[in-house]
């Protein structure tokens, strides 16, 4: 396993991350399995464990908690909010009153009494970042958090915090989690060099790109992937976009045998290599998933292949552009850019 030091932070943390989405009902992962995932991700060397209030609305936070019963001291652990969490309006985003809630509520499904790293799970437009920023440094200072970072902002957000917190006197985000693989490149032309800039922690989200990178995509393969069953317009291979990932996914597989790598290590491998990014989120939902994923932990991809991987997509090319979650409002509602 390789170590990282996460952002200016100081912390050391594993080059993958064990995201816990999939714990409960997402990804149908029992408490015995979820343990047992724990269990032999630390053993391998990962130290830092990533959820959120929204998973399974509390479920995967539950099982986290009692999985690192008796040994939280070792691990790096982090969670967010924003995300709905019922129907009660004020049960979302990055206002103080949520925020302190929240938390609270978090930190009793964990079972502990802080976390390392609490996020901001998107950009909320309707909270000023003074509001987020003030609650997160008072919380900071409160004992409950130890640092605080954002997930899926835009870049001009992220500069637009920073601005925020020097000119307002708060604690910063020291973080940045953003979806990032080999078919989603879309953040290298513009978030990765802010982060770069701000010096910012990057924990990549989705490095697999929701199982077109896991090999069990294939042509001429039927699409049985858990995401497929939820999201098949993701995977119809009637919208262009998908057929563009798949003509890529068969082009990147020829690179992995050619270099003797499985397809996981190769896009494992990729977003690993870029400077900016601290580590990779795996969200394994079996104890296969989680051995398949940490075989690419020491992989280190020759410039051979990092190049011939720029011959199929591009750097800062995202190949389905309409999934990107960062995109700023008034592109996606006429009524945000008329008048």
């Amino acid at each position: 396993m390789q170590y990282r030091t996460l952002g200016r932070t100081g912390v050391q943390v594993s080059s993958l991350v064990l995201g816990a989405m999939n714990f409960g009902r997402i990804g149908r992962t029992t408490q015995d399995e979820a343990t047992a995932i724990v269990d032999a991700a630390l053993e391998a060397g990962i130290n830092l464990i990533d959820t959120a209030d929204m998973y399974g609305n509390g479920e995967s936070e539950e099982m986290v908690g009692r999985a690192i019963a008796g040994r939280r001291e070792d691990i790096v652990l982090a969670t967010k909010a924003n995300m709905p969490m019922g129907d009660e309006r004020n049960h979302q985003g990055s206002s103080r009153r949520w925020l302190v809630t929240a938390l609270d509520d978090s930190l009793r499904r964990l079972g502990v009494d802080h976390v390392d790293l609490y996020q901001i799970h998107r950009w909320d437009p309707t909270t000023s970042d003074e509001e987020t920023l003030s609650a997160l440094t008072d919380l900071r200072r409160a004992g409950k958090i130890r640092y605080f970072g954002s997930s899926t902002f835009p870049a001009y957000r992220i500069v637009q915090a920073q601005w925020a917190a020097r000119e307002n006197h708060l604690g910063r985000y020291v973080t940045e989690q953003p979806s990032y693989s080999i078919l989603q490149r879309g953040i290298e032309a513009h978030v990765l060099p802010v982060t770069e800039q701000y010096g910012l922690g990057v924990l990549a989200w989705s490095p697999l790109a929701s199982g077109w990178l896991s090999g069990a995509i294939r042509e001429g393969r039927e699409i049985t992937t858990n995401r497929s069953a939820f999201m098949p317009q993701r995977f119809d291979l009637s919208v262009p976009a998908n057929r563009a990932r798949l003509d890529a996914v068969e082009r990147l597989a020829k690179i992995a045998d050619e270099a003797g790598l499985t397809m996981i290590q190769l896009a494992l491998g990729f977003v690993t290599a870029h400077p900016a990014v601290t580590s990779a989120i795996i969200g394994p939902r079996t104890l296969d998933h989680l051995r398949s994923q940490l075989a690419a932990a020491d992989t280190v991809l020759s410039p051979d292949v990092l190049d011939a991987v720029d011959e199929i997509v591009a750097p800062g090319v995202d190949l389905a552009p309409e999934e990107k979650i960062d995109t700023p409002p008034a592109l996606l509602d006429p009524s945000l850019r008329r008048r």
